[in-house]
């Protein structure tokens, strides 16, 4: 019989007024949250999983013999430990008779396997019931105290299942409905549901006689009406609708584009059908007189928790932000896999690499971040660095779930895809100096299509007709044998590949990695560092350098703290010449350089490159460029023209994992000039609570969760101020680094600072 292993992420929801341990809650399988709703063409049934029925119903399908079990740990004192674990598994909710007893388990790490007997627990097309208890410790005790069970989680597998397959929710259809209608005239009517979604229009049509109507769906509005001829790749249709006499439900069927919908396009699923981004739509008569009864929007999304992220501040733009961005990330979801946006509807590396970090900056959610990265794998596109990020997107996953599976899996797929293979005797690596082959390109996948190549940003010079058509958005980066860029990424790869031979054991990887990282680092300064100016060129033997080639080593940890500084400032100077894709690494580079002030003036900024332009313009979802003069065939719903998604929670907030499955976390506000804000940042082990004013930072962590604080000082000089930190009213000893007092390990539960 086949291995059977069972994945444990242990995680804590706070509880008020608790003072003993509290049954788990927040159950995941394989993953996932919801796995007993069943839906039935998109839409909630009536049925259980019991009684579905497997040709004609939907559920999240778990698709693997080896499953992952994950729960929060629920004891809202401070400084609680789980120091061990019990799960049972049973084929009824009564949790009677057990078909597998794990037995008391110690262990408090964030992630665990091992074997039941090494025999298969799991049938396919058949329904389980699990349930789970912890045995929490608080930090300072010797005693350890069990909680009561969870309430039975239900699941049921998929119809076919096998070893490695990513368990995933299926596509589900929500009704919305206008927020404003108004006449047009005699004839028209103008609706708009007040956010664009991908979706269907369905109407109520009462006629005294068989006639037709016209029915308008787009993006954009024009002079008050829909658009019928928006620019770029924005969307309008157009539909003749024949309708009968009598009161009658008319789905549109929505008329298909061959450009996202054949060649390497993902397609919807057929007990959903095709939908198309629209915020607005308009029903004009013809022959007859009608009356409208309803009207509705169909809009597809994959599973996501609204209350799971929040986050609220004294600057309403900045607020205004966050919900643009936010929603941007729900919006895209649609068809369950990271893709580009609606032009072509593909998987690409850099798209799916900012949308990864943003769904976890807005969502407990792993699974699609998981079957995105593991398809482009096999399904890579041509950029040199997008190829790179493929070890990037697996750390990540790794860091927030905890779930090392994939890289398991991957391992050696993720080895070549580091690109050791191009690297010169420097370290440095170059796609200019003969090494990509085809058998090295046959290796990473790729077997047609544009040529490998290096790419910094997009789009590039002459690609957009705009001011900067001579440079394109990539400032005026000069390509050179050796590219700053790209090498940067190879520093991350690098680093995670170490982290995972590590992981896996495999000590000779890990020594070659460790050896190579250093090789690379000593290089980069090297070839790339100009002392003189104490910046970064683009290349090597050159005086050009971008903005690119700056924030790129700031944002992964190439540039030497006596450095930073100077890059910062370069960075400024220069501005957002960058797309919307660079943007995520220069607001990253800056907040890594500790200089949030201006992390927040680029959130909130109000020029043509610029969030609030996405909104001035109408769009309610992130769009492809800054502008339609920057990609004049932009679309409207790129998620990766979301980036305040994860860099308010991640940087101005401050909440990032430090140690895979959040088991110790860093907690680093950089609030620049904001009054006030309150937040709640999702991880796997529970929500932590970051909540900032003036006078006081209050934060909450999960239980069986520890944190690194940076509390930033509000001392205008940067000068350690004379009074001492108050924690919970007392005086508390702190480090103290640029700014930030800095405790190291503190424990679970609400604390509260005063400066």
């Amino acid at each position: 019989m086949r291995s059977f292993f069972f994945l444990i992420s242990l995680c804590f929801l706070s509880v008020a007024g608790a003072q003993a341990p509290q049954a788990p809650q927040g159950l995941l399988t394989d993953l996932l949250a919801d796995t007993e709703t069943v839906f039935e063409g998109g839409f909630p049934a009536e049925k259980t999983l019991e009684t579905l029925d497997p040709d004609k119903n939907q559920w999240a399908e778990i698709r693997t013999l080896t499953p992952s079990f994950s729960w929060i740990v629920r004891d809202s004192r401070k400084n609680i430990l789980q120091r061990a674990w019990q799960i049972q598994v049973s084929a009824q909710k009564s949790m009677e008779p057990l078909i597998y007893d794990s037995g008391k388990i110690e262990s408090g790490v964030s992630s665990s396997v091992f074997l039941p007997n090494g025999e298969n627990v799991f049938e396919e097309n058949s329904v389980y019931y699990w349930r789970v208890r912890t045995w929490n410790q608080e930090g300072k005790n010797e005693g350890t105290e069990v909680s009561p069970w969870s309430e039975p989680k239900g699941f049921r597998t998929g119809k076919n299942i096998k070893e490695g397959e990513v368990s995933r929710y299926p596509i589900r259809l929500v009704r919305e409905f206008p927020v404003q209608s108004k006449s047009l005239g005699k004839k028209v009517t103008f609706f708009d549901f007040g956010k664009a979604a991908f979706g269907q229009i369905v109407l109520k049509i009462k006629v005294k006689e068989n006639g037709t109507i016209r029915v308008r769906v787009g993006e954009r509005v024009k002079d008050g009406a829909v658009d019928r001829k928006p620019a770029g790749s924005t969307r309008f249709w157009e539909y003749l609708v024949p309708v009968k006499a009598g009161s009658h439900e008319y789905l549109i069927e929505t008329r298909k584009d061959k450009r996202n919908t054949s060649g390497a396009a993902f397609l919807m699923p057929e007990y959903v059908g095709e939908v198309m981004p629209f915020r607005y739509a308009e029903v004009e008569e013809c022959e007859t007189p009608v009356r409208i009864e309803s009207v509705e929007r169909r809009s597809a999304y994959y599973h996501f928790d609204d209350a799971a992220a929040e986050f609220y501040s004294s600057n309403e733009t900045l607020n205004a932000v966050w919900e643009f961005c936010r929603y941007s990330i729900k919006a895209t979801s649609f068809l369950g896999i990271y893709v580009d946006g609606d032009r072509e509807r593909i998987p690409y590396e850099g798209d799916a690499l900012l949308n990864q970090l943003s769904h976890y900056g807005t969502d407990r959610e792993y699974s699609m971040a998981r079957y995105s990265w593991e398809y482009l794998i096999f399904h890579p596109t041509w950029p040199t660095e997008w190829n790179l990020q493929c070890c990037q997107m697996a750390w990540y996953d790794y860091l927030y779930s905890g779930d090392a599976r994939g890289i398991e899996r991957f391992y050696e797929e993720l080895k070549t895809k580091s690109l050791i293979d191009l690297a010169e005797p420097n370290g440095l690596i170059s796609t200019r100096l003969g090494k990509v082959t085809p058998e090295m390109l046959q290796k990473l996948h790729i077997h047609s299509g544009p040529q490998f190549r290096d790419i910094v940003d997009w789009p590039h010079k002459g690609l957009a007709g705009n001011e900067n058509a001579e440079s394109g958005e990539t400032d005026g980066f000069v390509f050179q044998n050796f590219n700053s860029v790209v090498n940067a990424y190879h520093f991350f790869a690098l680093n995670s590949m170490l982290r995972f031979a590590r992981i896996l054991g495999k000590t000779e990887d890990e020594a070659f990695f460790q050896e190579r990282i250093e090789k690379v680092r000593k290089a980069y300064q090297e070839v790339f560092f100009d002392s003189e100016r104490g910046i970064y060129r683009d290349g090597e033997s050159m005086e050009h350098a971008s903005l690119h080639a700056n924030i790129f080593p700031l944002a992964f940890g190439l540039v030497p703290p006596e450095h930073q500084k100077s890059v910062t400032n370069f960075i400024k100077n220069r501005g957002m010449r960058c797309s919307v894709y660079g943007a995520q690494f220069l607001l990253e580079a800056v907040f890594n350089g500790n200089d949030g002030a201006y992390g927040l003036e680029r959130m909130i900024a109000e020029d043509l490159r610029s969030w609030v332009n996405m909104m001035r313009v109408g769009s309610t979802i992130s769009l492809e460029a800054w502008d339609d003069r920057y990609k004049p065939n932009q679309d409207w719903n790129h998620a990766w023209g979301a980036a305040p998604a994860n860099i308010i929670p991640r940087k101005l907030v401050g909440v990032e994992p430090l140690e895979p499955g959040c088991s110790k976390i860093r907690i680093k506000p950089q609030p620049a000039d904001l009054d006030s804000f309150t937040a709640t940042v999702p991880t796997i082990r529970g929500k932590v609570g970051v909540d900032w004013n003036q006078s006081f930072l209050k934060i909450s962590i999960p239980a069986n969760v520890t944190a690194e604080l940076h509390i930033p000082a509000a001392s205008p000089d940067g000068l350690r101020p004379n009074s001492p930190l108050k924690m919970d009213g007392k005086a508390v000893e702190a480090d103290w680094d640029n700014g930030f007092w800095i405790l190291k390990n503190v424990g679970s539960g609400e604390w509260r600072f005063e400066k």
